[in-house]
Parts: structure tokens; sequence; C-alpha cells
């Protein structure tokens, strides 16, 4: 299996509910190091697992949407705790749909999983690993 990896960050505050999370119950703030790991079991005509340009530009644009924001302000994900793990989920599903609907190319098509990594510090990180089911554009 070949894989390739593209990385960002992104900077959240959120706040969680229940007393197991401490004093993480009061607002505070996280920056993200985001990476994805794309997976293919041969690479395509051009020798290629995935356009790395289109891969760090898709990235960029999923993780937009919760890049400098309050996690807790955000409509979706109301009566949640917006773990490590659970964000990891949410930009890997991000990440699917953007490569269902075409934006990595035609070295997408090829794709069939994809692990999401968000490191939020440098001894504690979460990740989301899944295959990749390609429907029609």
């Amino acid at each position: 299996m070949y894989s390739l990896t593209v990385r960002d960050h992104m900077m959240i505050a959120h706040s969680f509910r229940g007393e197991i999370f401490g004093p993480a119950q009061k607002l505070h703030g996280a920056t993200y190091v985001v990476d994805v790991t794309f997976e293919r079991p041969e690479l395509d005509s051009d020798d290629l697992i995935v356009d790395i340009g289109l891969a760090s530009a898709t990235l960029k644009q999923v993780i937009e949407a919760f890049n400098m924001q309050n996690l807790d302000d955000i409509e979706a994900f109301r009566g949640r705790n917006t773990t490590t793990e659970f964000m990891a989920r949410q930009v890997f599903d991000a990440m699917a749909e953007a490569i269902r609907k075409g934006r990595l190319g035609k070295t997408g098509n090829g794709l069939t999983a994809m692990k999401v990594t968000l490191g939020e510090s440098h001894i504690a990180w979460a990740s989301y690993h899944g295959a990749l089911h390609h429907g029609t554009r």
C-alpha cells in the first residue's frame, strides 16, 4: 500500500461538557497540526498517489470552516464534545466528500483509504482512519 501525507494547521476554541474534562470544561483554545494521509494499492499512470498540490489546497479549504472558530458556536456540533477524536472524523468526512466531488483530480479516483491525524501537542494526537468509497459525481 502506498501512502502520501500533507500537513496544515488550524486554531480553534471550544469547551467541553462533563466532569471527566476537568478544567477543559471552560472555554480554551487549541492549535491542531492536521495530517491527512492518502492511501492506494498502486501508483497511477504518472507514478503518483495523489497530486500533492491539489491535496494541500483541498485540505486548506476544508479546515477553513473550523480555523479561528469557536466550535461551540457551530450549529452542527451543538450537544457534542468537539474532542480531538471528534474533530479528526469531521475533517475526514469533509475531505472524503471533497474527493467524491473530484477536487483531487483524476489521481483522487484511485484512493482507497485515508487517515486524518490531529496533533494537539507534541505528546498527544488522535486519528480517524477509514476506507474511501467513490460515488458518482
